[in-house]
């Protein structure tokens, strides 16, 4: 994966020669990789802001990966703009270190499958910034404040916006949420997978009478259930929460743990993780993990 600079690109607070420390993340870093992961999959945000930026939204950049046919270096554009085939064009924000095909203050074009993070800063805020956010977690603990004093930022746990599909994990248990908010019974099935859901729960029982007629007769079961805890206690509400996924495990290609942070309008926060299954029809939401 080559390094990554803890300089965003130019601000206009820091001095033009100014040039952080560039720090190295092997290519199979996990939490750099589902940094980038994240930052793909949630670029769209980062189009439409871009599109129709709100006064609090002062600072756009996004993060690419220069290959120069010796070196490889991921690097920040400032001033990013997209044309009409979705090609990014920017100003190389922070002098390169490794490539020597560009070069500081340069505008560039880029195809998007290079794009590795972006990031806004809004009212002093970090919003996106993934690889930013993976390497302060891999930090010691006595070195977080330094580097938030570096960055000059606050950063919180940020706010995840994947979109409301199946084509992730995230967005299958978003889907399901708004299923809950629309207080919608077939649409909440519809994000699940009960036979799965079902499987896994044999599993873990480790249950060796676990026939497909044992897996189909547990998954109604399930089914079952779920419905009736809706029907009888009513449909958790989530309209009103911020959402963030930190964490990703793969349990296998097509199981997934995710982690959720939920974040009340008061700052109260609450955690859950939650395996999904990847099935023909994208991903679905099996049960919150004990």
């Amino acid at each position: 994966m080559g390094l990554f600079s803890r300089i965003f690109g130019k601000r206009s607070e820091l001095a033009s020669n100014e040039q952080l420390p560039v720090v190295h993340v092997p290519d199979s870093d996990e939490r750099m990789n589902w940094a980038i992961e994240k930052a793909r999959a949630t670029m769209h945000h980062f189009q439409d802001s871009l599109s129709e930026p709100t006064p609090a939204q002062q600072y756009f950049s996004v993060k690419v990966l220069i290959d120069d046919g010796t070196s490889r270096e991921h690097i920040w554009l400032t001033t990013p703009s997209f044309d009409d085939e979705g090609n990014l064009y920017g100003e190389v924000g922070n002098k390169p270190v490794y490539v020597s095909s560009v070069s500081i203050n340069q505008r560039i074009g880029i195809d998007p499958q290079f794009i590795t993070d972006w990031m806004i800063i809004e009212n002093g805020r970090l919003i996106g910034g993934y690889t930013i956010r993976a390497i302060r977690e891999g930090l010691p603990d006595h070195e977080v404040a330094d580097f938030d004093r570096q960055v000059g930022l606050y950063i919180d746990e940020g706010v995840d916006y994947f979109a409301h599909d199946f084509s992730t994990p995230e967005g299958a248990i978003l889907c399901l949420e708004d299923a809950y908010d629309e207080q919608d019974i077939e649409k909440a099935v519809s994000c699940k997978n009960f036979y799965e859901e079902a499987r896994l729960l044999l599993r873990k029982m480790n249950d060796r009478f676990n026939s497909p007629e044992i897996v189909e007769a547990t998954a109604e079961v399930l089914r079952l259930s779920f419905i009736k805890n809706l029907e009888e206690k009513g449909f958790p509400v989530f309209h009103n929460l911020l959402r963030a996924f930190p964490a990703r495990t793969k349990i296998t290609d097509n199981l997934y743990l995710i982690t959720e942070f939920c974040i009340f309008p008061d700052g109260g926060k609450s955690r859950q993780q939650l395996y999904t299954f990847r099935d023909e029809d994208g991903w679905k939401v099996l049960n919150v993990a004990e």
